[in-house]
């Protein structure tokens, strides 16, 4: 299974990444799939079983995410 988050601006996407590493969280920044294609066309993929734990971080630190995605497939 995959997560990813998507946002508006390449700093979200950096600030998201950085958060989630301090904590140690696997996360990196990655390309918007083709499917999910909007946004800044950065997107960051995590660790899906720290799902709940990354929505808080990103809303303690004040970090815009545009969308929250997960699938089994690979989105391309």
């Amino acid at each position: 299974m995959r997560c990813i988050a998507t946002f508006e601006t390449t700093s979200a996407a950096l600030m998201f990444e950085r958060a989630c590493r301090k904590e140690g969280f696997g996360a990196k920044i990655v390309p918007v799939p083709r499917k999910l294609s909007e946004s800044c066309g950065l997107a960051c993929e995590y660790p899906c079983e720290a799902d709940g734990e990354i929505r808080i971080l990103c809303g303690a630190r004040g970090i815009d995410v545009r969308s929250w995605h997960t699938s089994e497939n690979d989105w391309t």
